[in-house]
């Protein structure tokens, strides 16, 4: 299989969230594919639900040949190990020492039960699109046909999100 270009959004407001992003995304280079990208990190408020502590995100590009489902596999798997339990499930978001969300497929189209890119949310939230933005503000979303800035540009989330001061 060709290498394809993978745009995944990391998430953590449990733990030492700044050591847990940099852990994750060592380990999506080490099992995933080639790290060729990163944002800077971002602390938001929580979306969506009520926490104690925020958000620390990144998005991070890797080139990969896994297919999305071996992709998917791979990052719960890193999310586990992270201290991530799916096993509950819960009616709503709750907080999480690590969250990893593929964001785009490269530019395909994908819906499977494990998988559906481009993510069906990221055009609606200001955490995802900021740090999209620093790593491919001219990415064309494949459905909504417009680049992730244009994206940034309409988004009506209100939600706070600062660039992480390390």
């Amino acid at each position: 299989m060709a290498s394809k270009s993978v745009f995944i959004l990391l998430g953590s407001n449990l733990g030492n969230r700044e050591l847990l992003v940099n852990q994750a995304v060592e380990m999506m280079g080490e099992r995933c594919g080639k790290i060729v990208a990163k944002s800077s990190m971002y602390e938001s408020e929580p979306w969506g639900f009520k926490a104690d502590y925020w958000f620390l995100n990144q998005v991070v590009v890797i080139d990969t040949t896994m297919s999305p489902d071996e992709l998917m596999l791979s990052l719960l798997s890193i999310e586990k190990e992270l201290g991530r339990d799916r096993s509950i499930q819960h009616e709503c978001y709750v907080s999480r020492p690590m969250d990893l969300d593929i964001l785009y497929y490269d530019d395909e189209i994908i819906d499977t039960d494990l998988v559906v890119a481009p993510h069906p949310r990221l055009h609606l939230r200001r955490f995802t699109l900021l740090p999209l933005c620093d790593v491919a503000p001219d990415f064309i979303h494949p459905l909504l046909g417009k680049s992730n800035r244009q994206l940034l540009d309409e988004c009506k989330d209100l939600g706070i999100v600062n660039k992480f001061e390390l």
